[in-house]
């Protein structure tokens, strides 16, 4: 069962930024997609339901970025 999650992201700022977080979702087998902006320091990852949404989170701060699930939909 996939799980869509919402994550503000803070510190990224340019293209490059948001294509090393995306690239480095997408590396983990249970991340099924990653978009991420950083004009709008946001992205949405979709996963297969096997990874917490505070384990996104942890490998989006261990790539050097500051991340919060988004609570406002």
């Amino acid at each position: 069962m996939t799980e869509t999650l919402k994550i503000q992201i803070e510190g990224m700022t340019c293209g490059g930024c948001s294509g090393r977080v995306k690239n480095v979702l997408e590396l983990n087998l249970n991340v099924e997609s990653a978009d991420i902006s950083h004009e709008n320091n946001a992205g949405t990852v979709v996963t297969n339901g096997q990874i917490s949404a505070e384990e996104v989170v942890k490998i989006i701060e261990q790539t050097g970025y500051t991340a919060a699930i988004s609570t406002s939909s």
